[in-house]
């Protein structure tokens, strides 16, 4: 599909630039929605994941699955809303945490990456095969997009029928700029705050797996390259911090998608490098189809005089009527 018309949405007068959009939302927006549920899904190496549902009130075999990013949670404003509005719509939501990230640790020394698919993976089989749901649609934010959309281009063989389109947004589908980016004056604050919540995370797993993990000196890690270098690839079987980066990035799968997949990139979003847009790609593409909006922030996307955000309405309408029209 050709790169698509700039959208035009406005957020409210008082968010000034990218950073406003991004950290507002992020702190204060709230969502009036509770989960009805959480089912823990025990996976095949022995850890764990957790997922939340919200059932819609009426019996449905349509399901959107929203995967959250780096260091969120399922109830993240970002995921909450989504399921919130796809769930007035009839669909059930299920909202899933990566490993270590439902408030519990999870049982292995590894985390979860940018590179690894493969509990989302688990994740969809589930809905399938345990749930029997007969139209999946799945909705990915930051890291949660990069893995919404590497699921699907992998390995498309594997991709199930009943897998029907995606939405991504704010994705930094190209790791190494991204991190480049993040260490630019005026963007440390975002790489500290990640650095900050997984330390803790560190912190406990070096009590656990003292011969594999050690938070020696933690404190004087300043950048993801530091972080990545000294536990992010050793503990998941890259070479360094580089080889993640190269690896795990999703722009060199994209050309692999074969079902309609909408990725929306903000021009104003800090954590993004001019890499991570993929319009050269986009425009010979026949399943992805790239929006640019003008403001928008880090999985900001607020709409003003209204309830939902621009990105969960956007997303709503490509899936209804460019994924599920068939």
């Amino acid at each position: 599909m050709p790169v698509l018309p700039t959208p035009s949405f406005q957020p409210p007068f008082w968010m000034l630039n990218g950073h406003w959009e991004t950290i507002w939302p992020s702190l204060f927006r709230r969502v009036k929605f509770q989960y009805s549920t959480r089912e823990r899904l025990e996976l095949a190496d022995g850890d764990f994941v957790d997922l939340d549902w919200k059932l819609s009130p009426r019996p449905t075999k349509d399901l959107v699955i929203i995967t959250h990013g780096l260091e969120g949670d399922a109830s993240r404003h970002y995921v909450t809303g989504m399921a919130n509005l796809f769930v007035q719509q009839g669909f059930d939501a299920l909202g899933w945490n990566c490993r270590s990230c439902s408030g519990e640790i999870n049982r292995l020394p590894r985390f979860y990456h940018h590179g690894d698919a493969g509990d989302l993976r688990t994740v969809i089989e589930h809905a399938i095969t345990g749930k029997q749901y007969q139209r999946i649609v799945l909705v990915g934010f930051s890291m949660g997009g990069s893995l919404t959309l590497r699921v699907l281009s992998e390995n498309p063989a594997w991709v199930p029928a009943e897998v029907k389109g995606a939405v991504a947004f704010s994705v930094p589908c190209d790791l190494y700029s991204g991190v480049l980016q993040l260490m630019k004056p005026g963007n440390q604050f975002y790489t500290q705050r990640f650095l900050r919540k997984l330390g803790k995370k560190i912190k406990i797993k070096s009590v656990r797996f003292p011969t594999i993990i050690n938070d020696h000196q933690y404190h004087r890690i300043s950048n993801f390259i530091e972080f990545d270098n000294r536990y992010t690839a050793p503990l998941h079987g890259y070479a360094d911090a580089i080889d993640f980066y190269r690896k795990a990035s999703v722009k060199p799968l994209l050309h692999q998608l074969q079902i309609p997949a909408l990725l929306v990139q903000a021009a104003n979003d800090p954590f993004l490098a001019p890499e991570c847009f993929c319009e050269e790609l986009a425009k010979d593409h026949a399943y992805l189809h790239l929006e640019i909006t003008e403001r928008g922030g880090h999985c900001g996307f607020l709409q003003a005089g209204s309830v939902h955000t621009w990105a969960e309405k956007r997303a709503l309408e490509f899936v209804t009527t460019q994924v599920l029209t068939s």
